[in-house]
């Protein structure tokens, strides 16, 4: 049976982390769960070191590195046949990981993405949206690719194909990075519908709108990269 590692990257997420934790405990999978504490000045590593009866791993970083830093620590430790990135904020719904968990398995696919954007109408910042829009459409654009929604943070991989990028990204950037590469190498990213609630910024939502402009930059910089 293949094996699911889970990596959630957490900022200051105490008000979440152990819902999220509880949820991922107990989904019916073969599975590992790593935290990566991402130098959290509040007590999400002590929340997290509550479930380290379930099995769940706490990785720290003693200052904040950003979430690209993170999920590469994460993937440094993974042991996980394939692998999916799950955000601490209850934005997205774990229950939708085996889901999309049985797709790639079954299917064969490389690489999976939940998106939003499938069935989801922006309900609180249309901002977000329409700049998650334009991304996924010069990522399509550059890259002759047919996505949905490049920036979602439910992506899944087999693990050897996440490894084979060259990753160096250390903050949101690490998103158009990943699907940049991906599609350099010709990997076909298949989409699945996921729900999302999300947050806004006095909710504790971290993304800002010079983010949108640092993803544009990385996109091109991927694709005129040699080598």
């Amino acid at each position: 049976m293949a094996k699911l590692s889970i990596i959630v990257p957490a900022l200051n997420e105490e008000r979440t982390i152990e819902t999220v934790l509880s949820r991922l405990v107990n989904l019916p999978l073969d599975k590992e769960i790593i935290v990566v504490d991402d130098g959290s000045g509040d007590l999400t590593g002590a929340k997290v070191k509550n479930f380290d009866s379930a099995g769940v791993r706490l990785l720290s970083h003693e200052k904040n590195l950003g979430k690209g830093a993170a999920l590469r620590t994460g993937l440094n430790q993974a042991q996980g046949d394939y692998i999916i990135f799950c955000d601490a904020d209850l934005e997205y719904d774990v229950a939708q990981i085996p889901i999309l968990f049985e797709h790639i398995i079954q299917n064969g696919h490389l690489v999976v993405y939940g998106s939003r954007f499938i069935d989801y109408q922006p309900a609180k910042n249309r901002l977000h949206y329409f700049g998650n829009r334009f991304l996924t459409w010069l990522t399509n654009f550059l890259f002759e690719a047919r996505l949905t929604d490049m920036e979602t943070a439910f992506k899944m991989f087999r693990a050897d194909v996440l490894r084979s990028l060259k990753l160096s990204a250390n903050h949101f950037e690490i998103e158009p990075e990943i699907t940049a590469q991906l599609l350099k190498q010709g990997v076909v990213i298949a989409e699945l519908p996921v729900s999302y609630d999300p947050r806004v910024k006095k909710e504790g939502k971290k993304i800002k709108y010079r983010d949108g402009w640092i993803a544009l930059k990385i996109l091109l910089k991927e694709k005129f990269k040699r080598g």
